[in-house]
């Protein structure tokens, strides 16, 4: 038993060494055949370089060697051709077999490494060749090519010419430089042709390049200086001179105009013009055209300085105008306060406060007068621009205004004064009137007794008046003093014409009852009780307590008595 699973076991251990050993060798040739797929790839890579046809194009130019230059040229493209077929390519063929030999020996770091190197000289011997492949076909395709380059750029010649013709008109003195390097180009063509015919085809490109750039510069030609001449010989000349006879014309009127700088900006704008035609007879446009709009641009917002003067002189003329006429008014104002000041004081109390306001404001318009000089001066001088001397004048408007308000404030002060003393003349003849229609009204009724608290209000309201009166009379007066006394005096008088009325309608009230009741005095006992000593009462001076009694013993007789009555006094009433 022990013998069976000790063969076992060393049955399965044989087997797993067996297929170790198998997987391991399968990984090694799975490893090997990568790495020499790599080589291969590159023995093709280095098999496409010396395949490259340098050799049959190098052939080519023998047929072209006319001048040193391509010859050396042929010489030096010769050398290089012979260094890679015999240095550089076998320098990778050594490399590739240095690199095989270390995959045979399974050496695969070396292995890889090496064809690191391999492929980096590779790289590098590829570029060469098709850098040299490159500088010769630019010889040997370089007749067709340039043929096809040179054929567009005499048609593009051609157009600029005939464009150039039909509109020489438009060109002016510029027309000849233009006409002249026209023949330049022409030449150049001529050139062209010469380098083809000798085989210079070094110099074919440059030749090319030159034409190229020659016809760049003749469409910027063609295009820009019909609008220049245009602008420096016909347009800005003409504005210049509507500048100049504006300006010539608003000077003799009387606009400031130094500071815009006219006549130096114009002087400056004519050297501009002349020196853009210079540059121009020369061919040279940098910029030209843009320095030309700028001039027609500035010239063209010197008119919108121009309108802009004429109506700020006109808001300025209209502006001192109105000042002019408010500050005279506000001056006179000011000269006839102050010379009626004295007056005033005598007859009013004026506060400290009302004292300096008006000095405040003499003293702001003494100082706004002298403003208002100095710019009259510089108006007169032509120093400033209109725009200038309209802020000036808003601004001094504007001190006048606050002047004007704190006068006003000033004069509200004085004649709520006046107004105040005459509302209390009139005052005091209505509490006179109202309380000669209280007495009057005592009087025309007759009353038996009048109540001693009657004669006191009446001697404290006559008081009153009284102190109105005086106060009226002192000079100068104190306005609150008086405002305070006709409040008292009118209250007062009102409160006893009130008390008269009340006082009256009772007593006749308290009358009309007692007659009212003497129809039902035979027959009820209480009733004539109770109205004798309601005639007691009133006699007495006590007329609401007559005109109560009255009401209660006779509304137990009759209902409602007391509204009956009222609506009868109402009705005589």
């Amino acid at each position: 038993m022990n013998l069976t699973v000790l063969l076992i076991m060393i049955s399965i251990f044989v087997v797993a060494i067996v297929l170790i050993i198998v997987t391991l060798n399968l990984i090694q040739q799975k490893k090997n055949k990568q790495i020499k797929d790599i080589i291969d790839n590159l023995e093709i890579e280095k098999n496409k370089i010396n395949s490259t046809p340098i050799a049959p194009e190098l052939a080519k130019i023998e047929s072209f060697l006319k001048n040193e230059k391509l010859e050396s040229m042929y010489n030096d493209w010769k050398e290089r051709l012979e260094n890679i077929k015999n240095k550089q390519i076998p320098k990778l063929t050594d490399m590739l077999i240095e690199a095989d030999y270390s995959l045979s020996q399974m050496d695969y770091r070396s292995a890889m490494y090496k064809i690191a190197k391999l492929e980096m000289e590779i790289y590098k011997v590829r570029t060469n060749s098709d850098f040299l492949l490159g500088e010769i076909k630019d010889i040997t395709s370089s007749e067709e090519r340039n043929r096809a380059i040179i054929t567009k750029l005499k048609s593009t010649y051609r157009d600029l010419y005939q464009k150039f013709i039909s509109t020489e008109i438009e060109f002016g003195e510029v027309a000849k430089p233009i006409s002249l390097q026209f023949e330049n180009i022409s030449k150049r063509f001529e050139v062209f042709e010469e380098a083809m015919e000798n085989n210079e085809y070094t110099e074919v490109t440059q030749i090319i390049k030159s034409i190229d750039e020659m016809l760049e510069h003749m469409n910027v030609l063609i295009e820009e200086v019909p609008p220049i001449v245009l602008m420096a010989t016909n347009i800005l000349p003409k504005r210049i001179r509507e500048i100049e006879d504006t300006y010539n014309v608003m000077v003799k009127t009387g606009y400031p105009l130094d500071y815009l700088n006219v006549d130096y900006n114009i002087a400056e704008a004519n050297k501009k013009i002349s020196d853009v035609l210079d540059r121009a007879n020369v061919l040279n446009l940098e910029d030209s055209l843009f320095e030309l709009k700028v001039l027609l641009d500035y010239f063209d917002s010197l008119f919108g300085d121009f309108e802009k003067e004429k109506v700020e002189r006109q808001n300025y003329e209209d502006t001192n105008h109105k000042f002019k006429t408010k500050l005279d008014k506000i001056n006179n104002l000011v000269v006839e306060i102050f010379e009626q000041l004295n007056e005033l004081k005598t007859v009013y109390k004026l506060s400290k406060e009302d004292m300096n306001l008006l000095n405040e404001v003499r003293d702001e318009l003494k100082g706004l007068n002298a403003d208002y000089k100095v710019l009259m001066d510089h108006t007169g001088n032509n120093t400033f621009a209109f725009s200038k001397l309209t802020k000036e004048i808003e601004n001094l408007f504007l001190r006048l205004v606050a002047i004007e308000d704190t006068l006003d404030n000033s004069l509200d002060a004085i004649g709520s004064m006046r107004e105040d003393e005459v509302r209390a003349h009139q005052q005091l003849e209505e509490i006179k009137l109202i309380l000669k229609d209280s007495k009057a009204q005592i009087r025309d009724y007759n009353l038996p007794v009048i109540p001693q608290s009657y004669f006191t209000e009446l001697k404290e309201a006559q008081a009153a008046i009284k102190e109105i009166v005086y106060e009226l009379d002192k000079k100068p007066i104190t306005i609150t003093t008086l405002n305070t006394r006709v409040d008292t005096a009118r209250d007062l008088v009102l409160k006893l014409y009130t008390k008269t009325r009340e006082m009256m309608k009772t007593a006749m009230f308290a009358e009309m009852a007692i007659v009212y009741g003497n129809r039902y005095r035979s027959g009820v006992d209480d009733v004539d009780k109770n109205l004798m000593y309601s005639e007691i009462l009133f006699f007495k001076g006590e007329y609401k307590k007559s005109l109560e009694l009255s009401i209660n013993t006779l509304n137990h007789i009759e209902p409602g008595i007391y509204n009956k009555l009222l609506k009868l006094y109402g009705d005589e009433k």
